[in-house]
């Protein structure tokens, strides 16, 4: 039985948050370092993005620039930019799930 008003050790709750912070820290490192690339639906337009959401290509099919119109070109890439940060989003969140998880669960 723990007694109901003991103190908490306080240096071993400020290991486990040093522990914690050095975890999230070292994720979000590998998060930043990934490379996510995504199309729109009939691939006319392929997105590459990294981690830190910063796009580093965007490419576009030359038979979609003969066959579309600008502005349903323009849709086009933006159908391929929000699958790209969708898909960044979800990788993102896999990464960090076993810290959140681990913070939800009693120590």
């Amino acid at each position: 039985m723990t007694e109901p008003y003991a103190v908490p050790d306080m240096d071993e709750l400020l290991a486990q948050v040093r522990k914690q912070t050095e975890e999230v820290q070292r994720i979000q490192r590998t998060v930043e370092a990934m490379e996510v690339t995504a199309a729109s639906r009939q691939n006319e337009v392929t997105v590459t993005l990294r981690g830190d959401g910063r796009f580093t290509s965007v490419d576009i099919d030359q038979r979609a620039i003969r066959e579309f119109d600008a502005r349903t070109l323009s849709e086009i890439v933006l159908e391929a930019v929000n699958a790209g940060l969708q898909k960044l989003a979800e990788a993102s969140s896999a990464k960090f799930a076993p810290v959140i998880e681990a913070s939800r669960s009693p120590q």
